[in-house]
Order: structure tokens, then sequence, then C-alpha cells
């Protein structure tokens, strides 16, 4: 069966009001921004990340921005632990939780800086961990439950122990997978590394998971990434100049002549989340300023 084809309101292929949204990474930066921006537009959000103080914080932040109605809660996670996973999934679909999932956003991850001959291979697979494995249990364990129960009105669901080993899913569910890459998924430092072996190899990786996920998942479940360039998130605080010009002159020679703030991926992140993005799987959007199209 091929994958459903938008047929409705032409003002309606960028609403995204009634869905329910689980955001790995929500407690700040890309993850936070992203759950602020979806319920301001009407969907019902999930949180998590390890501190239950932060996700405290942010939901209160994000409940602020919300439409009337829209229920705001959170989930303290480790989303390297496969079983933890699990049970964040079975509460986010649980009437406890959100009583479902339709869009996922993985924006956990982190970069620790290290020369090639300076690498910890403890930090190393503690990155590939959290910014690889990680990612691959979310889309996992929610990918697969989108796919078997998002089903279309009148559709029967199969049951997984009619399933046969070694095919995919029979079921043909909806959703929406979103992760968060980086420009240095595609594109290694100029200036001799600046120590991101590790980093780039994680976001290489995001970039092959989102497009092997986007063919497993098929047809009904859109599994795309979104690509950042260098952006002054809380994260950077302390590591980027203080100055907002002195900062935006390290992208001057960029066509948008300046470095990411992080409502620039909002944007993406609606559309890749609404139905105007049915027909898009498998790729990358990155809102870099032009960074990976003119160096």
């Amino acid at each position: 069966m091929p994958s459903k084809v938008y047929s409705g309101d032409l003002t309606k292929m960028f609403d995204i009001s009634g869905k329910k949204a689980a955001i790995v990474g929500g407690a700040g930066g890309f993850g936070k921004a992203i759950a602020i921006a979806y319920a301001a537009n009407g969907v019902d959000v999930i949180i998590s990340s390890r501190k239950e103080e932060a996700l405290k914080a942010a939901c209160e932040e994000i409940k602020a921005a919300a439409a009337p109605g829209v229920k705001v809660t959170y989930y303290a996670c480790d989303a390297t632990d496969e079983q933890a996973v699990i049970a964040f999934r079975d509460y986010t679909v649980s009437a406890e939780g959100l009583g479902g999932v339709d869009i996922l956003v993985c924006s956990q991850g982190y970069n620790k800086k290290m020369w090639s001959w300076e690498i910890d291979t403890s930090v190393w697979k503690g990155m590939l961990d959290t910014n690889v494995t990680s990612m691959m249990y979310c889309c996992k364990y929610f990918g697969n439950w989108m796919k078997e129960n998002n089903l279309p009105e009148g559709v029967a669901k199969v049951d997984p122990a009619d399933y046969v080993s070694g095919q995919a899913t029979p079921n043909e569910g909806y959703g929406k997978i979103i992760t968060i890459g980086s420009v240095r998924g595609i594109r290694a430092v100029a200036n001799g590394g600046n120590g991101n072996v590790p980093y780039n190899t994680t976001k290489g990786a995001v970039e092959m998971l989102t497009k092997a996920f986007a063919c497993d998942l098929r047809p009904n479940v859109q599994v795309n990434s979104i690509g950042p360039t260098i952006t002054y998130t809380p994260m950077m605080v302390g590591l980027l100049p203080p100055d907002e010009a002195t900062r935006d002159n390290i992208a001057a020679g960029q066509p948008a002549k300046r470095i990411g703030r992080e409502i620039d991926i909002v944007g993406t992140a609606l559309y890749l989340a609404a139905p105007a993005s049915d027909f898009v799987t498998g790729y990358t959007i990155y809102p870099d300023g032009g960074l990976t199209n003119v160096s």
C-alpha cells in the first residue's frame, strides 16, 4: 500500500493541533524550543531528559506558551537505557501520559571536543550511547508503536503474533519522527578538525540512522532530521563570545552572516511534524544560514 496523500483543506496543511508529541531532550536547548512551539500550536507535549528538576522548570515555560487545553507533562528518563525508553513509551501512550503519540523528536546529544591523540575511549563510548544508540531506542520503540497503532479509521490492526520474522511490520500506521543532527554530520570543520572527531562521527551516524528508519518504518511514518549549524544555546554559553555581534562575526562569510538561534530550527520542526511534509522522508534539512551550500 502506498503512503497516504493529503487531500484536505489547503489552509490546514501546516495544522498540527490535536497531535501528541514526545520530545526527548526537551528540558532545554532545541528540544525545549520545539516543545514550546508545538504546545503553542495546540499539540499535547511530553518532554523527557535525565534531570527531573530541569524538566519541571521547562514544563512551566512550555505551559506559559501553550494554547488553551493543551496538556504539558514530563517523564524523567535516561534514553541510553533501553528498558527506560520502553517505560517512557508505555507511559506516554497511557491515559496518564498523552494517551498516544503522533510525533517523536529526538533532540538528545552532547559534544565533548577531543583531538584525535587525546580521545578518551570512555567519553567516546558515552557520546555514541547518547548521540546515536539512544536515538535508535527511541525510534525503535516509539516508531513501531506509531506504525502498529496509528491506523486509519476502519483499518484493522494485525496481531503481532502474525508477524513474519525477517519481514517488515505489516501494519501501516502514521507518525512523524524528527532527529536532531548537525551540519557536522556531512561537513568536517575546516580549521584542522577542532577536536570534533567523536562529535562528527556520531552526527554522521544520525544522518544514516534517519535514512534507515525512514525505509524501515515506511510508508506512513516519516523520519527526517534537522541539521543545525553552530547555534547559541544554553550549552554554548561560556563557549561562545558573550557579545552578540562578536558571536555573529564567526559566520560573517556565510550568506546569513550570523550563527544560529534556537528559533531558527523551530519552523523546520513545525513543517516536519505537519501534513505538509507527508511526502518528505529520509532527509536532513539544514537551517544553517547557507553554510553547507556555499563552503
